[in-house]
């Protein structure tokens, strides 16, 4: 083999792990918005962003879980982040949605105020959880810092965990 086609081939060599290792470094994950602040969970954990439709509601169960819905068969709990996050409910309009996340065999849908986007963040740009809400208690994952704005990343595994 020439030596020119050596190093054409180390080149792209390099090019190729640069960019396994730049992809490995970003996270992706979808921006939604509950009040005034904006939040994200992974890309990977979110099953189906739809609009809202009836639900079924169910007794006895905390305010924040406002009933259930059937998703092709599954019955599926219908739960508002802004009553959970202890925010007064807002009625529903053209931007709400509701967000069905799967962890696992553990599936519920959540309604937001508005989708913003999907997001990229370099996982050096994600901080942890503030002190005052660090521990396993928590539903937060960290806090992702983008040029403009601050976001809140949330453990999808906590809020799907059933406390009802």
């Amino acid at each position: 083999m020439s030596d020119k086609l050596k190093q054409i081939i180390k080149k792209q060599s390099q090019k190729e792990s640069e960019n396994l290792t730049h992809t490995d470094d970003v996270v992706q994950l979808v921006g939604f918005v509950i009040g005034d602040e904006e939040y994200a969970v992974p890309i990977l954990s979110i099953q189906e962003i739809i609009k809202p439709f009836p639900w079924t509601r169910v007794p006895q169960v905390p305010k924040y879980v406002i009933g259930v819905f059937n998703m092709r068969g599954a019955v599926i709990p219908l739960i508002d982040l802004r009553t959970k996050f202890g925010l007064s409910p807002k009625k529903h309009n053209e931007e709400t949605r509701f967000i069905v996340m799967r962890d696992g065999d553990d599936v519920a849908g959540f309604v937001i105020d508005r989708l913003t986007m999907a997001i990229r963040i370099k996982k050096s740009n994600i901080g942890p959880a503030p002190d005052t809400a660090s521990g396993d208690d928590t539903a937060i994952d960290g806090v992702g810092k983008q040029a403009d704005k601050i976001i809140t990343i949330l453990k999808v595994k906590k809020l799907l965990q059933r406390d009802f």
